[in-house]
């Protein structure tokens, strides 16, 4: 018997199974492919964001039909790809997803925009060091309660497992991507979708109010920005699929 497909799509946190460190454990039950988006590579060079390209790589990884679990960035290229070929999307997980474009409007989203978007305007004039360093700084100041990280902080936070990689490399990579703003999502796909998040960032609270009014299920767990990374977050994933899996 043939087992249930799914795609891993990761963040900016790292690539691969290893940005994935609980969900191995789901191979024994499941086709699990972790995949690396455009740029992302231990080896070529890092290069800009491809939203189309990514999305490209979820329909290609799903092959016939499968289930589609993606982190904060990637949860782009997992929309992009359920609103494109809906047929082969049997559910998605979403987690914290850095869908800022179907929320542009609203406050926390408008916040977040203002207050990264005079780097990305000056960027072509920065060294991949110099924009690095400004976006971590910026990211900083960004602080959810009790002094926890801020959005885009969280998210370049690196999971344990991520192979090392020097600091250029990583500095290149940042530089390179695309606000997440100008991500072309403005439609949400009619297909079962479960969204996570660790109740500490008002964005992606404010984005998973979103998708929760338009017929996704929201539950919040204590897992912080990576909630895949808890008991509690790998257990909803798990019992969602499973759901979906058994008819539910």
């Amino acid at each position: 018997m043939t087992k249930p497909r799914i795609v891993f799509v990761h963040g900016i946190d790292g690539y691969g199974a290893s940005a994935w460190p609980v969900q191995h454990r789901l191979a024994g039950r499941y086709d699990a492919l972790f995949l690396k988006r455009t740029g992302f590579d231990a080896v070529e060079p890092p290069v800009s964001t491809d939203f189309a390209g990514d999305a490209r790589i979820v329909i290609d990884a799903l092959a016939d039909g499968g289930h589609v679990v993606a982190h904060a960035q990637g949860a782009i290229a997992a929309m992009m790809a359920a609103v494109e070929r809906p047929d082969l999307v049997r559910s998605l997980v979403l987690l914290e997803p850095a869908l800022l474009s179907l929320t542009a409007e609203l406050p926390a989203t408008t916040a977040y925009r203002e207050h990264l978007a005079p780097l990305f305007a000056r960027s072509a004039s920065l060294t991949d060091t110099a924009f690095s360093a400004e976006f971590r700084r910026l990211t900083a100041s960004m602080n959810g309660p009790g002094g926890r990280p801020g959005a885009f902080a969280a998210g370049t936070a690196r999971p344990r497992t991520v192979p090392a990689e020097s600091a250029a490399r990583i500095a290149a990579r940042v530089h390179l991507q695309a606000p997440q703003w100008d991500a072309p999502v403005h439609i949400v796909p009619g297909v079962p979708t479960l969204v996570v998040t660790g109740g500490w960032e008002p964005l992606y609270e404010e984005i998973a109010a979103y998708l929760a009014a338009t017929g996704a299920r929201h539950e919040v767990t204590r897992g912080g920005h990576r909630p895949q990374d808890s008991e509690a977050g790998a257990a909803l994933i798990e019992e969602f699929i499973g759901g979906v899996e058994a008819g539910g």
